[in-house]
């Protein structure tokens, strides 16, 4: 998004970013917080902007402590779990943190949703997606190359398979163990699941490959180097996401729907929360109810025989048009033009 600003030529940004690897991000991330204290009424005073936007409701919150409250306009992004962490102290202040805001950018009309029933004033919310950087395609390797890495990198044999892929933070929303537990084996077997990623849930995800009979189709890849991330968009045919509802959790967006679909990779996924915000059915992927393993493993059979090839085609063409960040950013624009 901050390059798709700077593209423009009637914008003018000045940024406080928190460039830091994951390594001790917590402690990082407090004393970043710390800062912004002195360092947000600093660059006021010194770029004088018309507007001040938060990457977050976690670094927004920072303006109830505040002394010096900033005279400009103050709108936040937030992204689904920024708003729903489980935590009562949280939950408690969070409302004290909308108070202080004059705008509220929420990447799915779920997200805004969930801020309303935290106390956000309705007339200062608006749902706006996230977007994705097209130059991301010039890294992606063509389709035979891409599954050429993948059988090196994995051991496996791709000839006249379809590749399911799911990408994500390994948490129980995400449903990866409802999938291979429920749905997995009701698909054609003719297919191969790559899950790529970490988290919480991948020893309960291992358990239930173990537990599996298809399990020597199933592959739990953990975390991968952009090489082989890219080879797994590029080298996929179906993208699965089949999120289950969790209680102080909520899938703010689905990043990684679109993440797959700019490499021409539709999707099916539950059709729940943020997600429902990407997906135009029969264009870019299919929702389906979530929980149903019968209609979700339906529904992946019946895409994966019939209109693969049209779809992908309709997905990598549907997300370049309305979810590159040049496109989006001018509706963040538009909007932050009208908060006062």
């Amino acid at each position: 998004m901050v390059n798709a600003l700077k593209r423009r030529d009637d914008v003018e940004i000045e940024t406080i970013i928190l460039n830091a690897s994951w390594k001790n991000i917590g402690i990082k991330t407090f004393f970043f917080l710390l800062t912004l204290l002195w360092r947000i009424p600093s660059v006021v005073k010194k770029f004088n902007p018309d507007v001040i936007l938060f990457s977050s409701m976690v670094t927004a919150g920072v303006l109830p402590f505040m002394i010096r409250k900033p005279k400009k306009p103050c709108v936040t992004i937030n992204h689904g779990q920024d708003v729903t962490l489980p935590f009562f102290v949280y939950q408690w202040y969070i409302k004290y943190v909308f108070q202080n805001l004059q705008g509220v950018i929420s990447v799915s009309s779920a997200t805004r949703q969930a801020c309303i029933e935290r106390g956000m004033s309705p007339e200062i919310g608006v749902a706006l997606p996230n977007g994705f950087d097209m130059s991301v395609l010039k890294k992606l390797p063509d389709r035979d190359d891409a599954r050429k890495i993948l059988e090196n990198e994995f051991e496996i044999d791709l000839s006249d398979k379809k590749l399911l892929l799911t990408v994500g933070r390994q948490v129980k929303r995400k449903g990866h163990q409802w999938f291979i537990e429920d749905v997995f084996e009701k698909i054609d077997k003719n297919t191969v699941y790559l899950i790529v990623g970490d988290g919480p849930e991948n020893e309960n995800i291992r358990q239930a490959r173990e537990k599996s009979p298809d399990k020597e189709r199933i592959i739990i890849a953990g975390k991968q180097p952009d090489k082989v991330l890219n080879a797994a968009y590029a080298g996929s045919d179906l993208f699965v996401m089949p999120n289950i509802p969790v209680e102080g959790d909520m899938e703010g967006f689905g990043i990684v729907l679109l993440e797959a679909n700019r490499a021409g990779v539709p999707a099916v996924a539950s059709d729940l929360e943020g997600i429902k915000d990407v997906i135009k059915q029969g264009v870019n992927g299919y929702r389906v109810p979530h929980g149903d393993a019968e209609l979700f493993s339906s529904k992946v059979n019946e895409v994966l025989k019939n209109n693969l090839t049209e779809l992908s085609v309709s997905a990598e063409k549907y997300v370049r048009e309305n979810f590159n960040w040049d496109t989006v950013v001018g509706r963040y624009i538009n909007f932050l033009k009208n908060v006062n």
